[in-house]
């Protein structure tokens, strides 16, 4: 059992496409707020992108607007999974 707080202004987003980079991510999740960090998650071995990462505003009312707004949406044919992100489970 984690007792972790939530950060509610982290968010998982999931069903990237392969060719984005994380300066990208951080402009389309810019428009919602201050945009503190961007992550992609990557192979370890091939470098290649894993088609997710983490975006972390400034603000929990921004992250709630960019979940809102661009859950489902559509990128690059993909539809983009984003939600609040879950603690690291240890």
């Amino acid at each position: 059992m984690n007792d972790a707080p939530q950060n509610n202004k982290k968010l998982f987003v999931g069903n990237l496409p392969w060719n984005i980079g994380e300066d990208q991510l951080k402009d389309l999740f810019s428009e919602f707020g201050e945009v503190v960090s961007a992550n992609l998650i990557t192979d370890r071995q091939t470098g290649r992108s894993r088609g997710f990462g983490f975006v972390e505003f400034s603000a929990d009312d921004a992250a709630a607007a960019a979940v809102e707004a661009m859950h489902g949406k559509e990128l690059d044919g993909r539809e983009l999974v984003v939600n609040i992100a879950r603690p690291k489970q240890r």
